[in-house]
């Protein structure tokens, strides 16, 4: 398999909040579970380790880490990377 085969979920989205935005990537490939990666308006980005059953969970987990810690924090000093 290669990157061609890569499957992007409907649900990847920009978020926004306090004129600052991430966009929030949620991807896999064939018979594997769904990678979260959120990019932030500076181009730094967050995969987390492991795997989401579904891609509305890996979008929910992504939501609420953001509201969590809040946009510019997770930006300015993003979570490690861990398992969810």
């Amino acid at each position: 398999m290669d990157e061609h085969d890569l499957i992007h979920s409907p649900l990847q989205q920009i978020y926004r909040d306090q004129d600052r935005w991430v966009e929030i990537c949620i991807y896999r490939m064939p018979n594997t579970g769904w990678t979260l990666e959120v990019v932030d308006d500076k181009r730094n980005s967050t995969v987390w380790d492991g795997e989401f059953e579904s891609d509305q969970e890996a979008l929910e987990f992504a939501i609420s880490e953001i509201n969590a810690i809040g946009i510019v924090d997770f930006i300015d000093s993003p979570p490690t990377n861990s398992l969810h």
